[in-house]
């Protein structure tokens, strides 16, 4: 979202810019150029206005990918809605006297209201980049910690600063813990990669830090072990299906290939649900970390699609916020 934003901003940020340059040139002593400048303004106003109302729209819908700028539908749905506006607002215009006091007030309108847009739109999304993100819960997996529909602020900057447009992250202030709850892009570079059901390409996941670089994890009839020690304390863990089991997959592989396949994100498709109850053993690979759902037992999470590398972390999950019965730091 905050990569949108930022793009909104470049958009309006680029209309006053040009505002200035043509008011220096004195091109607004033309009446039909400054019809023309001001129908543009509204065009951009309804163009962002509508893609950014198609991103929450999909957002509530669970259709949050990231990993493109905007959609095809929500460009569509923008460049309507700037055609019709800046069409309405020329043909408004033209019924308008425009004498020169009138012309000056239109466009010392439009650039005050282009230069409130950018600087709030940046400076949005630079706070979104760089501190702190709103998140909204998708699903069940991370209950009872985290319920349907529960919103939530997310720690955008204890993990490091990630440059834009690249893996790197500057400014680590501490690294990833086992039991962090974590946000993170869906690791998959193929929007036709099929995992949980569907495309998860460029969705934003929340899932719980079990496994660390290096660490051997595997999963005994629902109970983890981390490098052959029985993890017993798991009070976040919730079982619904209580000792209702599956048992070992009767297709056995060696483990180095068990391991290959967990690392390419085939091991779900391969034993479906048997590796709920019975996941294993595997090493984490250096920079990734596996991650479960709280909910083990309605969780789509690193037991199916593998680990998750380090530079798809975007934060951890810090303050409840809504509703307010629920309000405060999750455990």
């Amino acid at each position: 979202m905050e990569e949108k934003l930022f793009w909104i901003g470049i958009l309006m940020g680029s209309h006053l810019l040009l505002s200035y340059y043509f008011k220096g040139k004195k091109k607004f002593s033309s009446k039909k150029f400054t019809r023309v400048w001001h129908s543009i303004f509204f065009a951009i106003i309804f163009f962002s206005g509508a893609v950014m109302l198609a991103v929450s729209l999909g957002n509530r819908q669970g259709e949050v990918v990231t990993a493109v700028l905007f959609s095809q539908k929500q460009i569509m749905y923008g460049l309507i809605a700037a055609v019709l506006a800046g069409l309405f607002v020329f043909w408004r215009s033209k019924k308008k006297k425009l004498d020169t006091k009138t012309v000056n007030k239109l466009i010392k309108s439009d650039m005050e209201w282009s230069e409130t847009v950018f600087s709030a739109v940046i400076l949005a999304s630079v706070v979104m980049y760089l501190i702190i993100q709103a998140f909204k819960i998708p699903s069940g997996s991370m209950k009872s910690t985290f319920l349907i529909n529960d919103h939530l602020f997310v720690n955008k900057f204890i993990y490091g600063i990630r440059i834009p447009y690249t893996n790197k992250k500057i400014f680590n202030f501490r690294k990833v813990k086992r039991e962090d709850i974590i946000v993170f892009k869906f690791p998959s570079s193929n929007p036709k990669e099929i995992q949980c059901g569907g495309s998860q390409y460029g969705k934003d996941f929340i899932k719980r830090v079990i496994g660390l670089p290096g660490d051997k994890i595997q999963i005994k009839s629902g109970v983890v072990y981390i490098n052959d020690k029985r993890v017993i304390d798991e009070p976040y863990a919730q079982f619904i299906d209580g000792f209702n089991r599956y048992p070992v997959s009767p297709d056995k592989i060696p483990n180095f290939e068990y391991q290959k396949y967990w690392q390419k994100r085939v091991l779900g498709k391969m034993f479906a649900e048997y590796v709920r109850d019975n996941f294993g053993p595997v090493k984490v690979p250096e920079g990734q970390y596996l991650v479960l759902g709280d909910n083990r037992d309605r969780s789509c999470d690193s037991r199916y699609w593998g680990p998750v590398p380090e530079h798809l972390i975007k934060g951890k999950a810090w303050f409840i916020y809504w509703p307010f019965s629920r309000m405060g730091a999750p455990k």
